[in-house]
């Protein structure tokens, strides 16, 4: 399946990670995650730390719906207050969530998958709302924002179930080793598919497991057909050095800014080392 590419990906090369033993994933799982571009660990946390961890978020998420519904239609970007928010940054305002996106799981598979010295990149809270009738659309993290090196983790962490009836992900195997793809951007957001993609899979995963894939997998995620909010935690982390590119205002340049905001992109890695460890 051959697919347009990102104008800036005209050289990639998908890298394993080595020289290192693992620290919490089998050599089968590396092996499958290389070839596939996923995982679904299940089992990660506990009913007490999501407890926690919900607590913590479900204040900021309500601030972003009550936002929402004072615009027009109850939209700003690809959020939509009675369907789907993205509630992003948690980091920077609460230490609880600073120390769960710097734990020991999150820890071990940044060492396992991608290096040494590793930088939190992105968080954010993406709650699906009961009845949204509309797919989240086929997309690769990195289509969203080209950051360099271009393969980097997602950690997809389910905070309550996720079911092929609530919107749990979808992901398309083996796309990732192409690097970056073309996207279009639709009322519903960002797209690199003209339909539904050949080999998709459902990824479900109970609450406190975790499904990992690269920044390069296309993945979606499908309504939400029950009568419940699908409350999801993405996590995201990028080799130490690692760089946005992005255009300048009123130029067609492409910048480089390094991905190290001081509030939020912290290590979570050096030297393998958790910091201060």
């Amino acid at each position: 399946m051959s697919q347009p590419k990102h104008e800036l990906n005209t050289d990639f090369v998908w890298r394993r990670r080595e020289g290192s033993a693992p620290r919490r994933l089998s050599r089968r799982q590396i092996d499958s995650y290389h070839a596939e571009g996923f995982l679904v660990i299940e089992d990660v946390f506990d009913a007490e730390t999501l407890r926690q961890v919900t607590a913590e978020i479900d204040p900021w998420e309500e601030k972003v719906t009550r936002f929402l519904q004072t615009q027009e239609d109850g939209r700003f970007f690809i959020a939509r207050a009675d369907e789907i928010t993205f509630t992003t940054h948690l980091v920077a305002r609460s230490q609880h969530l600073r120390e769960f996106c710097a734990s020991m799981p999150f820890q071990e598979l940044a060492h396992d998958l991608i290096g040494p010295d590793v930088r939190l990149y992105w968080d954010q809270a993406v709650y699906k709302k009961p009845g949204t009738a509309a797919p989240f659309p086929w997309h690769q993290d990195n289509g969203y924002t080209y950051v360099e090196p271009q393969q980097y983790l997602t950690c997809w962490v389910a905070l309550t179930g996720a079911t092929v009836d609530n919107g749990c992900p979808w992901v398309v195997p083996g796309l990732h080793t192409e690097g970056t793809l073309a996207h279009t951007m639709t009322d519903l957001g960002w797209n690199c598919f003209d339909g539904e993609p050949p080999g998709k899979v459902a990824a479900p995963v109970r609450a406190g497991g975790i499904v990992v894939f690269s920044s390069l997998t296309p993945h979606a995620t499908g309504p939400n057909t029950t009568d419940q909010t699908r409350k999801s935690y993405i996590v995201q982390f990028a080799p130490d050095g690692a760089v946005v590119r992005e255009k300048g205002k009123d130029s067609d340049v492409w910048q480089r800014v390094a991905a190290d905001a001081s509030d939020r992109q912290f290590h979570v890695l050096r030297d393998g080392e958790a910091p201060g460890a």
